[in-house]
């Protein structure tokens, strides 16, 4: 089943990495792919935008199926092979309920880890303020102490949507992977950094490591600072 995918992806890239966690998961191994460098903007060739009009990555295929979408294309995974590998989304309308809703949260926890980390990548020098820096790690001090507080309700050595691993960490974990890499400091979230030092190990996340974290592991200190 899985020869029948194909998988364009990059390094580092928490979408790309969230649905190769996900094809892990679900016991999809040997599944196709091809690595692209963004530095290189290999994902722009015509075979991607053939696929994906929008030229990113991930863009995912499956047979005639392609979904190129991160969220769209792990729910599908789950969808398809339900009953294959490990069961992420939950039956019960409550648990799912959570596990929805911690899933689409990702998406705030990564708009403000980028505005602060990739703050000069994404701002033009001539238009970057002090100020809106300041207001970014304000921003991002803020939600993490909110994720902090989910994981202390949830208890210790609790996944984010309970005691089970789920679809919400299959997103969310390649996101709370770039805080220690960039250097966060430990107290600003304790309950986040517990968790990050239980899942990393989970085979797999680590069979889908980027490559170039391998090789290099400590990224820019742009957290150091928060």
């Amino acid at each position: 089943m899985a020869q029948n995918m194909m998988l364009y992806w990059g390094s580092g890239s928490p979408p790309c990495w969230r649905v190769m966690i996900a094809l892990e998961e679900k016991l999809l191994q040997g599944y196709k792919h091809k690595f692209l460098s963004f530095d290189k903007n290999e994902h722009k060739c015509e075979e991607v935008k053939a696929l994906n009009p929008r030229a990113q990555l991930p863009t995912f295929k499956h047979g005639d199926i392609v979904v190129n979408e991160s969220f769209a294309a792990c729910l599908y995974l789950e969808s398809a092979f339900k009953s294959q590998g490990t069961r992420l989304i939950p039956d019960d309308p409550a648990e799912q309920a959570l596990v929805y809703q911690r899933m689409f949260e990702t998406n705030n926890l990564q708009q403000k880890m980028y505005e602060v980390a990739f703050y000069e990548h994404y701002v033009p020098e001539g238009e970057r303020l002090e100020s809106a820096l300041k207001r970014n790690k304000e921003s991002l001090i803020a939600e993490l102490k909110l994720w902090d507080g989910y994981l202390e309700k949830m208890g210790k050595g609790s996944y984010l949507a309970g005691k089970s691993f789920t679809m919400a960490d299959v997103v969310c974990f390649p996101i709370i992977a770039f805080f220690p890499r960039l250097h966060c400091p430990r107290e600003r979230c304790p309950r986040l950094m517990e968790y990050y030092e239980m899942l990393k190990d989970r085979p797999s996340i680590k069979a889908s490591w980027p490559p170039h974290w391998l090789e290099k592991p400590e990224g820019p200190d742009t957290l150091k600072n928060l």
